[in-house]
């Protein structure tokens, strides 16, 4: 028995070195962690229970049957983050470059089964420099079973990723079909095709942090939704999120304390200029509304003409959905379009109640947005609130403006409630162009066209650049001062607590992509 018991014990010792002595220090060289001690900060101390330590791959490929390393090159498990069950998977890049092949795919299917059946969210911490070419088509095939499992757990359970070195070809696409996608700046990389495949077929010279770093997918692609200068900031961004989720489609979101006192924001009053075409920070709003420092922006580097996060009123989670006037004057483009679409149906998988403030002088116009279908990027916003279930509550800050009214979240698309500042401006289009047309002959006539112009922009402003004829309709259900936002959100989220809405009976909806 005990020469067993030091078998096993000489195993785990062999399972836990990885790689061995050397190819750890390399990795820490990079400034990169092994996959043991990313496991280690992001899990609580002592829960972590690993799975499939012993297993090893079944190829006998191109000398494979003498490197049969334990664990296979990727370290999956279980365990508690802030005490709530989690499974992780962490890619091993001492063994084999963490490549993908049968065994090790079986080990990441077989814990995403288990976090399915215990719907509990699903870490995948990404090391690996692709497909084990060594072992063929075995290695796409596990490729394609762990994207079955991913697109079978999406809206289920939460996934997240964190890529923490090279993801590359088949490799990131998993990633690809998460709810978040996390990059350590400087040693991560996610592309279809590297530089030198890129370099070969299109005579591109581009470097891998151009082609795919944490900047790039941050700010040109969006294939990123948060950045962070190392990997332990990284794995702390991994908790916070967790904080702001639940563990599967069926629960509520996560809520602490909150002890209730005076909720006027007197802030807020001034905020908003005085002049409607000066631009302000919309984060100023929101920081000044919700619960203090709860507000954890997804996306701040990609399509900054919207702002999108999570916060707390009241204790409760929420989603928030905000028009950026400091950016593009806060006009909807293709962009803009998707990430909101995107984290609106995050939202509404989530039992995550949505917080919109709207500030939009309408959709961005050009060759450019058209050719590139604004008409269906659009489209995809609209049908995400349109879809969403959960209780949905829309500010209207300041200028609301012809197809994107309805768009944010308007009272015709199915918003619970709609409140408006007093210096909203719910219309068609803004003052001035309205003018130009409803009184062109008016205009084209006086002896002073410009002066004729200027007396009737102000004419239409005054009939219709307000929020008394939306809410003499009922399309505003209630307009409020700045100060008072805060106050009346925390009631209306709160009535909306018990909020059931069901769509109708269909296998899926179709939303134009």
């Amino acid at each position: 028995m005990n020469d067993k018991l030091k078998q096993l014990e000489e195993k785990i010792a062999l399972a836990k070195q990885g790689g061995g002595e050397k190819r750890i220090e390399a990795q820490h060289s990079k400034n990169k962690l092994t996959a043991r001690e990313r496991i280690h900060f992001l899990m609580d101390e002592d829960t972590f229970e690993e799975i499939g330590m012993l297993v090893t791959h079944r190829s006998s490929n191109f000398g494979l049957d003498k490197n049969k390393p334990l664990g296979d090159g990727v370290v999956t498990g279980y365990g508690k983050i802030n005490g709530r069950l989690t499974y992780v998977f962490a890619q091993d890049f001492t063994i084999m470059g963490g490549s993908l092949a049968e065994a090790h795919a079986e080990k990441i299917v077989k814990l995403m089964e288990l976090a399915m059946k215990n719907g509990a969210p699903l870490i995948g911490l990404n090391d690996s420099g692709g497909a084990r070419i060594q072992e063929g088509v075995v290695s796409l095939g596990g490729y394609a079973d762990i994207f079955y499992r991913n697109t079978l757990a999406s809206g289920v359970i939460p996934q997240l990723s964190a890529i923490m070195g090279p993801c590359a070809g088949g490799a990131v696409y998993s990633p690809a079909l998460t709810d978040f996608i996390m990059m350590v700046e400087q040693s991560s990389y996610m592309f279809v095709t590297g530089p030198n495949v890129v370099k070969t077929v299109t005579h591109e010279e581009v470097s891998a942090e151009e082609l795919g770093g944490a900047h790039t997918h941050a700010t040109k692609s969006g294939v990123t939704h948060f950045t962070y200068p190392n990997e332990v900031e990284c794995i702390n961004g991994l908790k916070s999120l967790l904080s702001y989720i639940p563990q599967n489609c069926e629960e509520e979101p996560p809520s602490i304390d909150y002890q209730g006192g005076d909720e006027t924001r007197t802030q807020l009053n001034g905020i908003v200029p005085e002049n409607p075409n000066q631009p302000y920070d919309i984060r100023e709003v929101i920081l000044n509304t919700v619960d203090e420092q709860s507000f954890y922006e997804v996306h701040k580097d990609f399509a900054e003409n919207i702002v999108v996060g999570f916060a707390r009123m009241g204790g409760r989670s929420i989603g928030i959905v905000a028009n950026q006037p400091a950016v593009l004057a806060g006009v909807l483009d293709i962009n803009s379009s998707n990430k909101g679409a995107r984290f609106v149906r995050f939202c509404d998988c989530f039992n995550i109640p949505l917080l919109v403030f709207e500030d939009v002088p309408g959709f961005l116009p050009g060759t450019d947005q058209e050719w590139n279908a604004i008409i269906t990027n659009g489209a995809k916003l609209l049908y995400a609130f349109s879809e969403a279930t959960v209780p949905r509550i829309t500010v209207i800050t300041r200028k609301a403006y012809g197809g994107a009214y309805d768009v944010m979240n308007s009272k015709h698309i199915g918003a619970d409630m709609n409140f408006a500042w007093p210096t909203a401006e719910i219309a068609v289009m803004g003052a001035k162009g309205a003018a130009e047309i409803i009184f062109k002959n008016e205009i084209r006539s006086a002896d002073n066209p410009k002066d004729k112009w200027k007396e009737k922009e102000a004419e239409y402003a005054e009939m219709f650049a307000n929020p008394y004829n939306a809410a003499a309709r009922g399309y505003v259900d209630e307009v409020i001062r700045p100060d008072q936002s805060r106050e009346k959100l925390l009631k209306a989220f709160s009535m909306l607590k018990n909020k059931v809405d069901k769509l109708p009976q269909k296998k899926h909806g179709n939303i134009p992509l």
